[in-house]
C-alpha cells in the first residue's frame, strides 16, 4: 500500500511518497503562498492559483503511482481571512480535501516526525509561523506556535537587520517560559538551507544532513554573512536553496535569536519532519 502526503506551507508545497511505511522520496515546489499575508491578512489570487496548481500536480503524481493522497496546510491558510477560498480551489482542481492544522497540531507534527517518541525538543521555522515544543516522558512540557516565519518576517522587515531584530525580539518573547532539555532538533527550509550551507553541499541530501549539529555562533555568523549580501550574491553560496535566497537571511537570524532565547549552544537538524509526523498522527502507512 502506498500513500502520498502533501504539505502546503507558507513558502512551499512538499510531497512525500511512501510505501509500506517507508519514505520513497520527497519533492518540493516553492510557491510563496504566504507572500504579502503580513500586510493584507489575505492570500493573493495569484498565490492561491500557483499553489493550488502545485498541489494538483503533486496529487496527480501520487495518484499515478497508485497512492492514496492526503494534504494538510499550516499557518498561511489557517490565519488568512480567505483561507477557505484556497481550500475550495484545491478541491475544485483535484477533488482533494485540505486538512488545515491548528498551531498546536503543527507543533505536534514536527515533534512526531523529528523526535519519533524520544524526549527533547523541536524548533520548526516555517514561512508564516514558528513552532517550539518540548516533550518529556511522552508528555508535552512546553509548546507554542508563534505567528512569525521567514516569509512573514521578510514582508515586515525585508533584509534590514535593525528592523529584523526588533520584529524578532517581539515575536519570540513567549519562548522565555520554555525550559529546554535533551536534544533540540530544527526542521524546515530555513534549517535545511543553513545546514546545507554549513556542510557545503552542492545538492541537498537529507541523509547526509540528518543529525547535523548547528552551533549558535555558526548560526549568528551565517546570518550576518547572508544579510551583508545581495540576493544574487547569496545565490552563489554553496548549499543555497535558490528560491529561498531572498528570505534566508532573516530566517537564519530568527533561528539564531531563538537559540539565544532558549540558551542553546547547539541544535541538530532533522530531515524527518511534519510530513512523517502527519503520517504518524493519521496512521498512514
Amino acid at each position: 500500500m502506498s500513500s502520498a502526503i502533501i504539505d502546503i506551507g507558507s513558502n512551499s508545497v512538499r510531497l512525500m511518497l511512501r510505501a509500506d511505511g517507508k519514505t520513497l522520496y520527497k519533492k518540493i515546489e516553492t510557491t510563496r503562498l504566504g507572500a504579502g499575508l503580513a500586510a493584507t491578512h489575505a492570500l493573493s489570487e495569484e498565490a492561491i492559483e500557483r499553489t493550488a496548481l502545485a498541489v494538483r500536480a503533486f496529487c496527480e503524481e501520487g495518484r499515478a503511482c497508485g497512492a492514496e493522497v492526503y494534504a494538510f496546510a499550516t499557518e498561511a491558510v489557517r490565519s488568512a481571512k480567505n483561507g477557505g477560498a484556497f481550500c475550495n480551489r484545491v478541491k475544485e482542481l483535484c477533488g482533494l480535501e485540505v486538512d488545515v492544522a491548528s498551531g498546536e497540531e503543527e507543533a505536534r507534527l514536527a515533534v512526531l516526525g523529528a523526535l519519533s517518541g524520544r524526549d527533547g525538543g523541536i524548533v520548526d521555522i516555517g514561512g508564516a509561523s514558528t513552532e517550539v515544543s518540548y516533550v518529556k516522558g511522552g508528555e508535552r512540557a512546553f509548546s507554542t506556535s508563534i505567528p512569525m516565519g521567514c516569509v512573514r518576517l521578510y514582508d515586515l522587515a525585508s533584509d534590514k537587520k535593525e528592523m529584523l531584530e526588533k520584529v524578532i525580539s517581539g515575536a519570540i518573547s513567549p519562548l522565555s517560559a520554555a525550559e529546554p532539555f535533551g536534544t533540540t532538533y530544527v526542521v524546515g527550509g530555513t534549517a535545511s538551507t543553513l545546514a546545507s550551507i554549513l556542510m557545503g553541499l552542492e545538492t541537498y541530501d537529507g541523509e547526509k544532513l540528518q543529525d547535523f549539529e548547528i552551533g549558535i555562533r555558526s548560526a549568528e555568523e551565517t546570518a550576518d554573512m547572508l544579510l551583508s549580501m545581495t540576493v544574487e550574491e547569496r545565490k552563489r553560496v554553496r548549499g543555497m536553496d535558490l528560491p529561498r535566497a531572498d528570505i534566508i537571511g532573516g530566517g537564519v537570524l530568527l533561528l539564531a535569536r531563538i537559540m539565544r532565547m532558549l540558551r542553546l549552544e547547539s541544535v541538530r537538524f532533522s530531515d524527518r519532519d511534519n510530513l512523517e509526523g502527519y503520517a504518524t498522527l493519521r496512521g498512514i502507512s
